[in-house]
């Protein structure tokens, strides 16, 4: 897989003790600018999400709550990311096949994407998605 591309990314991380503070700033700690964001909640136990690429989103997830795992493949490779903080999150690029699992009670996932919502974007076929990386 190629981590060149996929990362995790620290994000700043400003400690105080009334509590602590982050924030992410697009195309400076995230190398896009920000069309849209989404959140993930409530997910019953056993349950998963995405399973799915996109043509040209890129994606930016933080758990800011509980604990998932991101599931990715390149369509040679799949490697797991395990998010449990909420000072960094996983930064995908596009043509990169996703699923989130293991989501922890009351866990919440915060996704910046580059793009605006387009069905047409997504790729919803593995055996698609399989080909189109041949």
């Amino acid at each position: 897989m190629d981590n060149n591309q996929i990362k995790l990314i620290n994000l700043p991380k400003i400690l105080d003790e009334r509590g602590n503070l982050s924030f992410l700033e697009e195309n400076n700690h995230i190398p896009f600018k920000i069309q849209r964001v989404y959140w993930i909640y409530d997910v019953p136990g056993g349950e998963e999400r995405g399973g799915h690429a996109y043509k040209e989103n890129k994606e930016f997830i933080i758990a800011l709550s509980g604990s998932f795992d991101v599931v990715l493949d390149d369509g040679k490779e799949t490697k797991r990311y395990s998010l449990n903080r909420s000072y960094y999150g996983l930064y995908i690029p596009k043509g990169i096949w996703r699923h989130m699992e293991n989501f922890s009670t009351n866990s919440l996932a915060f996704i910046a994407a580059s793009t605006f919502y387009q069905e047409d974007d997504y790729i919803r076929d593995y055996s698609v998605f399989k080909q189109n990386k041949s």
